[in-house]
């Protein structure tokens, strides 16, 4: 950073509102109507709440600066008024303040009045300009939902990838809807739908969302003309309602059928029936719902069979269809010969696997209705005949690409001949939607300078571009579900999408969807949901993408920049976003034809450490570094000097050892940082996954991306030595430790399930501010050593051997250290009790511990007795009031734990600090169930204490806290 540039601290350095984050962050997993990630599929998306806030907190002045119109006033001052900047945060991430203007203006008011006082301290200087917000950039934008709330909080966006994917939901996103903000829609109506009245609101972007609703009702409507045929209902008969009594109101109706379920099938490995296509079904249920259950039931006859189904009990052995177990390991229906992967394998290579059909799911009267395959409905299937198919060839990546084992080596081999012929049909309608809406914009008066969005055009031509790219993105809805590795979810009746985790797994049974039916995986659900999605997108402030490499771009030139860019081996974007190229180069690529200009994704150049591109590990890891290191260094040159570069890091639970985090990929990441000139100011944990209040007994599913905030580093920095680091880490660890653990008066302390990687943040600042920290053979010290030596400072921090606990406390902190609840024998005890200054009777008297038969056990929570009162407790040790909180807090709620504390205000700090010490006790060993009890009295501190102050606690609230 530039010496004579004064840049007041931000938020995000300092302080967050953590838990509220990831509380909305988590909830909006589950949210889809009008959630961008509607519009078009990507992996590892960031929730906007997350986004929103970290933007914000990135570009607002901390309270507790130094300098700026908050300089001079008190720690009680500034914790005030950086609790108003929590409540704007705490508002701002809620869903469903999304697009309120109200909370969003006031966020954009605070932005600005630090802008102003940031150029105010920088008066003259080029770059500070007090009349504009400068813009923003994400050079790894994947997804978009980083510019996208940038866009939101009033800053121009931009944009880049070398995705071209990634490129295209950008634009989708960003760049198109300011463009046309505020246009009424200039398609035609639905036919039997009313006239639009003048004064519809056609604000914002809802105009060209109604534009893509009526322009997606047309395709489907040509598509059905053309292709219709090769979708036909299914009429009840009386011969079919003959055995199904639920059936029997339907006899004579016609039914849209919703899915045909295929099951694959090879020839079967026992001579005696080698002639025969035996099925490889993975389950043959069809329905578990409670008191709808179906299945499917295979008729032998000879060297034959057929399918049937069954309806009421299911019965034994259904659920596991012909799978012997894990893996592509099945039965020969017929003779009942294992048939093991390899030959699945073999028969795939040889292009002898094949399909037949299992069951059919209909659209009853309010219901689903599973019914037995019939021969015209496999006759229809088959007459399906793709004039065009996507050669491009599948990745041969082992670790997310699996049906290439099977002999699926190229895209065409994902889908079935309809499924072929229906991309193909919409494909072509895409460009005959362009042309007429560009027509039909024409003759409804808009301007055409003759230019499409590719030359920045604004007039007819570009609508009509415009339009193509939204019904492009449901094209892609459309092939997620709409391949031979979607299935069936017996339990919801529904689609499990091509991409329900982050690969293209091989699929034994498969759903394939109606694409006319009016149900999830035909094209109006899709143009349904991308018009909602489109209608909720910002037009406040333009946006602008490019196809860049992070390497080598100068987009981020004097720009805010926050990025969530690869995980080191986590995900192969480009290798997956293949499957989605190949059908948006069909239908796109006359619009943007350098952007599609290639046969697939470029690969070459993407920053992930894949070893089957590189050859070997190792220089996968190598070329990562290496290729990390560039960008983050082209990051630290051009980022605006007034603000913080904000960068996201996947980071699960189970790369945490010992209190260590020891991962390739975070240590990987962490040194491509530090070496492109960054410091380390702050890491933030964001739980995206699940309850922020609770903890997962799968430890993956906690932690599930960290933030990292860096600053440059100082041109003039030195180094030093190991014993220099060691000495700063042990003055600044602790004031950091207790400023997360306590936090500000009102604010939620981080949980214990966050601390370790929230730590992260001051002890890297120490590292990072340095050239290089020097071991005493002159060596510099790597991160996987800082990393170390960090966490040993929050262990010992965290231990009550070094603070000034009870005797007893300190007794049963190292019993539960060796023996958890169980029982240990008396001799260790009463040798480990008078080590710590107590005996085993006194901790038995306190009421913690049982001892009898020379054995000796700690007291579960469960076991406390309800009636104990802290006032007439004359042998009260720490241990004994934090596991009296936790059985009020599970058994009563946070109002009775609130009452509790208030009858013992001076023992909260000590409650809390043991609480984060068994929590991080319990993680280092995996006790994941044990763990649960001490995040959750932690994450409910807040409401603890603010009830323990209802009921009379009549000291301040940093009585607790501090």
């Amino acid at each position: 950073m530039s010496s004579n540039i004064k840049v007041p601290k931000k938020l995000i350095e300092v302080a967050l509102p953590l838990d509220d984050i990831n509380e909305a962050a988590a909830r909006e997993k589950s949210i889809r109507h009008g959630h961008p990630s509607t519009l078009h599929l990507w992996w590892a998306r960031r929730p906007l709440a997350a986004a929103r806030a970290v933007i914000f907190a990135q570009m607002v002045n901390d309270p507790g600066g130094e300098r700026g119109y908050y300089a001079g006033k008190t720690k009680k001052q500034a914790d005030q008024e950086r609790e108003k900047l929590f409540d704007i945060i705490r508002e701002l991430v809620k869903w469903e303040n999304t697009n309120n203007e109200a909370i969003l203006n006031r966020a954009r008011e605070v932005i600005w009045q630090s802008w102003r006082e940031t150029c105010q301290l920088n008066k003259g200087k080029p770059g500070f300009d007090p009349e504009k917000l400068p813009a923003f950039h994400d050079p790894f934008a994947g997804g978009g939902a980083l510019p996208l709330e940038a866009q939101r909080l009033g800053l121009e966006s931009y944009a880049s990838d070398l995705n071209p994917v990634a490129v295209m939901i950008n634009k989708a996103m960003i760049e198109i809807p300011p463009k046309f903000v505020g246009r009424a829609p200039i398609g035609p109506i639905p036919p039997n739908e009313k006239q639009t009245h003048l004064h519809e609101d056609w604000s914002g972007a809802k105009g060209l969302a109604e534009d893509v609703r009526r322009y997606g009702h047309w395709m489907r409507e040509e598509a059905f003309k053309r292709i219709g045929h090769l979708y036909p209902e299914i009429e009840i008969t009386a011969d079919i309602a003959k055995e199904r009594p639920d059936l029997k109101g339907l006899v004579g109706q016609k039914l849209t059928v919703i899915a045909w379920l295929w099951v694959r099938t090879v020839k079967s490995p026992n001579p005696a029936f080698s002639h025969v296509d035996v099925p490889l079904a993975s389950s043959f249920i069809l329905s578990s719902k409670n008191g709808k259950e179906a299945w499917v039931e295979p008729i032998i006859e000879g060297d034959q069979y057929r399918f049937e189904v069954r309806t009421g009990k299911i019965p034994d052995g259904a659920k596991e269809g012909t799978k012997l177990s894990r893996g592509a390991n099945f039965r020969c229906l017929i003779s009942n010969t294992p048939i093991a992967g390899e030959h699945i394998k073999g028969e795939g290579k040889a292009g002898r696997m094949g399909q037949k059909l299992m069951a059919i799911v209909a659209e009853g009267k309010g219901s689903r209705v599973y019914l037995s395959p019939t021969q015209e409905m496999e006759l229809i299937a088959s007459q399906a005949k793709p004039e065009w198919m996507p050669e491009a060839e599948i990745a041969h990546d082992k670790r997310s690409m699996f049906t290439p084992l099977y002999g699926m080596t190229h895209f065409k081999h994902l889908f079935t001949s309809r499924q072929l012929v229906a991309l193909n049909t919409l494909s072509d309608l895409v460009q005959e939607v362009r042309v007429k809406a560009i027509e039909d914009a024409k003759a409804a008066g808009i301007l055409d300078d003759g230019k499409g969005l590719d030359q920045n055009g604004t007039g007819a031509t570009a609508y009509g571009d415009a339009l193509a790219i939204y019904l492009a993105c449901a094209l892609g809805k459309i092939a997620n579900i709409g391949s031979s590795i979607a299935t069936w979810m017996s339990d919801r009746g529904a689609f499990r999408e091509t991409f329900a985790r982050q690969a293209i797994p091989m699929t034994w049974d498969y759903a394939e969807a109606n694409l006319f039916a009016d149900a999830g995986g035909s094209f109006a659900t899709a143009i349904s949901k991308g018009v909602m999605a489109i209608s909720h997108l910002p037009t406040n402030t333009s946006g602008k993408v490019f196809q860049a490499n992070a390497s080598l771009q100068n987009i981020s030139q004097s720009k805010l920049v926050s990025t969530d860019p690869p995980y080191y081996d986590n995900i192969g974007y480009a290798d997956l976003s293949d499957f989605f190229y190949v059908w948006l180069r069909r239908s796109l690529k006359p619009i943007y034809p350098s952007l599609f200009g290639t046969l697939a994704v470029p690969k070459e150049e993407e920053l992930v450490a894949n070893p089957y591109r590189h050859g070997s590990k190792e220089k996968a890891e190598r070329f990562f570094m290496e290729g990390m290191t560039r960008a983050f260094h082209n990051l630290a040159e051009h980022a605006h000097p007034a603000f913080p570069v904000t960068i996201y890091y996947a980071f699960k639970q189970s790369e945490t050892k010992d209190m260590s985090t020891i991962s390739t990929g975070w240590e990987t990441f962490l040194e491509a940082v530090l070496h492109a000139d960054f410091s380390i100011t702050g890491t933030w944990p964001m739980r995206t996954e699940g309850s922020g209040r609770l903890i997962a007994k799968d430890n993956n599913a906690l932690a599930s991306s960290i933030i990292l905030v860096c600053q440059k580093r100082d041109q003039d920095a030195e180094n030093t030595s190991r014993r220099q680091f060691q000495k700063e880490l042990r003055e600044k660890m602790p004031e950091a430790l207790e400023t997360m653990i306590g936090g500000a008066e009102g604010s939620t302390p981080i949980a214990p399930v966050d601390l370790a990687q929230a730590a992260i943040g001051p002890g890297m600042g120490i590292f990072s501010k340095y050239q290089a920290v020097l071991n005493q053979d002159g060596s510099p010290m790597s991160v996987h050593d800082a990393l170390i030596l960090i966490n040993r400072e929050i262990t010992d921090y965290l231990n009550p051997d070094s603070g000034d606990f009870d005797n007893d406390t300190l007794f049963c902190s190292s019993w539960f250290d060796q023996y958890g609840w169980s029982t240990g024998p008396f001799g260790e005890a009463d040798t480990l009790s008078r080590a710590k200054g107590t005996t085993v009777d006194g901790v038995k008297q306190a009421g913690v511990v049982e001892s009898g038969g020379g054995k000796v056990k700690l007291k579960k929570w469960e076991d406390y007795p309800d009636d104990w009162d802290p006032k007439t407790d004359h042998r009260m040790p720490i241990w004994e009031a934090l596991h009296h909180m936790i059985r009020t807090l599970n058994r009563k709620g946070e109002g009775e734990a609130g009452t509790l504390l208030a009858r013992m205000p001076e023992r909260g700090e000590h409650i809390r600090q043991l609480a984060y010490h068994l929590y991080t006790l319990c993680e280092r060993k995996k006790w994941a169930e044990e763990a649960r009890a001490y995040n959750e009295l932690i994450t409910s501190w807040h409401g603890i204490v603010s009830s323990s102050h209802e009921v009379g606690h009549k000291g301040t609230q940093n009585d607790l806290f501090e």
